[in-house]
């Protein structure tokens, strides 16, 4: 056991606070890593205040880490001390099932390890995430990063990153589609830009035309305010692909009368309560699909990073203390960041 520190929140109502606790020693097939820097996702914000339930106190965030490899078990083989290296949303699943096996950890059918919050099988209770200046992970759950990239700014990539980049590459995003995407915050921005860099002709949809100008420096080919109903009829049956990043309940029959024969708008913001429910014509009629997405498998998430050093992607990042934390999660609820808070982890002092 070694000692660890972080920020945690001790209860539901409670803001996070500085925190001592114990990882575990590295084991054989196991890497520690100091932690440089750790994105803030709006996940860390629902975990603590337990808006989804089922969180377990302290609940110690962060699945968007990067930093160095400090120590490796004797059988490790993929990584060695001074490597820079992330940890995403997951640190461990059985291996064994269907889902495992084809390398798509994210859909375990015993159920994934999660960063946060999951089930720690080494020291019992829950497992602590990325708010803290070391961890300890598996071997098969460490990702590579590219020396001469900015780690501070690919750290959203690990969550944000993979969350978009999964569902394009899922269903074959490629030069010549209509690609729309849907809210431009967090998630949609890093949509907008591996979208493009896959070729796609972007359509970026916002309820704010103070976006416009900064939805086309991210390489939004079109802006269209979804308030607007001339300027939506102008998309109708036109988009093969939408990736809707929106985590509150909306219309979704506005989008998906958007997509041509065929074409499919996968989910993947989690809203605390349903969307209404989409008209069954609208899908019928055009053999659309309505889809959804979580994260990716290592392998994937592993492409996606690799995919995004070859085209210089990086997360639009605003760097705070980790004593910040707290009014971070307020501004984000008012999305006032561009586009994701990120944590530098020199500010983690011992008290």
């Amino acid at each position: 056991m070694a000692k660890a520190i972080g920020y945690a929140a001790q209860a539901a109502d409670k803001p996070l606070s500085y925190f001592e606790f114990e990882r575990r020693e590295p084991k054989a097939d196991d890497v520690e890593i100091e932690i440089a820097y750790c994105g803030v996702c709006h996940s860390d914000l629902h975990q603590a205040r337990d808006e989804w339930g089922g969180t377990v106190f302290p609940c110690l965030p962060g699945h968007e880490i990067v930093g160095t490899v400090t120590r490796v078990g004797n059988d490790v083989t993929k990584y060695k001390v001074g490597d820079k290296v992330g940890v995403g949303c997951m640190v461990d699943s059985c291996g064994t099932c269907i889902s495992c096996e084809q390398g798509h950890e994210q859909y375990c059918e015993n159920g994934f390890v999660a960063t946060y919050n999951g089930e720690d099988k080494h020291l019992g209770g829950a497992t602590y995430g990325g708010y803290s200046n070391r961890v300890v992970v598996r071997e098969d759950f460490v990702l590579k990063i590219a020396d001469d990239q900015d780690l501070a700014a690919v750290s959203p990539l690990l969550c944000a990153g993979i969350t978009t980049y999964s569902p394009l590459h899922h269903w074959g995003v490629t030069k010549g589609h209509k690609v729309g995407v849907v809210g431009l915050g967090g998630l949609g921005h890093m949509a907008v830009k591996i979208a493009k860099a896959m070729g796609a002709e972007v359509v970026l949809f916002t309820t704010s035309p103070g976006k416009v100008d900064d939805a086309k420096r991210l390489g939004a080919d079109h802006v269209v305010i979804s308030k607007d109903e001339d300027q939506m009829k102008a998309w109708r049956n036109r988009l093969d692909f939408i990736l809707n990043t929106v985590a509150a309940p909306h219309d979704l029959d506005a989008y998906m009368e958007l997509l041509r024969l065929d074409g499919t708008m996968t989910l993947v913001g989690v809203p605390a309560s349903p969307h209404p429910s989409p008209s069954v014509a609208n899908l019928i009629f055009k053999r659309r699909s309505l889809a959804g997405s979580l994260i990716g498998g290592i392998r994937e998430t592993q492409d996606m990073l690799d995919f995004c050093a070859k085209h210089n992607i990086t997360s639009d990042i605003e760097m705070i203390d980790i004593d910040e934390i707290n009014d971070a999660y307020e501004r984000m609820l008012k999305s006032d960041v561009k586009y994701r808070f990120v944590i530098d982890m020199k500010s983690l002092k011992q008290q």
